[in-house]
């Protein structure tokens, strides 16, 4: 998915989003943006503004389609009672984002490529659909022919520091981890609101 320039999309959301936005750089820019915009008068926000930002954010995470995502929500609101877990569970659970975070690629952006180009392993079969949903008791390794490519090189070394999520559980030496539970939603480790998302998508 083509998104254009992302320092110029995290500062109009006001996040940073991707992996190359979360620097000191970014943060001192934003902080320098936010005195400026102190100073200046305006009004508040809409509801429509600040949920459609909100839904921004959140697409922009995940690096999915617009299609992509409206298509996870409707899941989400077919599920039943909880559509925030729902949409976080489906969207952490796309083959990508579990590579990403099983500390396998350093943004979402590469696990995607990595996956695309043939490079992980579902249960023993190549797979080369990033949006593939990964199941409880599902795992996802690096293909053998592939741990000997550059792209993989430093992975054990990148991994001595790296700490997987507690729904995962990785294997440094194997470069492989089990999905052992459904992704649960954590306000404090997100830097978007499920909620407002919902409310966009509800009007």
């Amino acid at each position: 998915m083509i998104i254009g320039p992302k320092y110029k999309i995290a500062k109009r959301l006001g996040a940073a989003i991707f992996e190359k936005t979360q620097t000191q750089k970014f943060a001192l820019s934003e902080a320098r943006a936010g005195r400026t915009k102190r100073g200046k008068r305006g009004g508040m926000a809409s509801d429509f503004k600040r949920q459609l930002t909100e839904k921004q954010k959140m697409r922009f995470t995940y690096g999915v389609s617009e299609k992509q995502f409206s298509g996870y929500v409707k899941e989400a609101f077919a599920k039943g009672h909880q559509p925030i877990t729902e949409l976080v569970a489906r969207l952490e659970s796309r083959l990508d984002n579990v590579v990403y975070r099983l500390g396998l690629a350093k943004t979402r952006r590469l696990a995607r490529q990595l996956v695309s180009h043939g490079h992980i392993i579902v249960n023993g079969r190549r797979l080369n659909i990033p949006s593939h949903r990964v199941r409880v008791g599902d795992t996802v390794a690096i293909r053998e022919q592939s741990k000997q490519s550059p792209l993989f090189l430093a992975l054990n070394e990148s991994l001595l520091t790296y700490t997987a999520p507690a729904w995962l559980a990785l294997n440094m030496k194997e470069l492989s981890g089990e999905k052992k539970a459904e992704p649960s939603y954590e306000p404090t480790e997100t830097l978007f609101n499920p909620q407002l998302v919902l409310e966009y998508y509800s009007r």
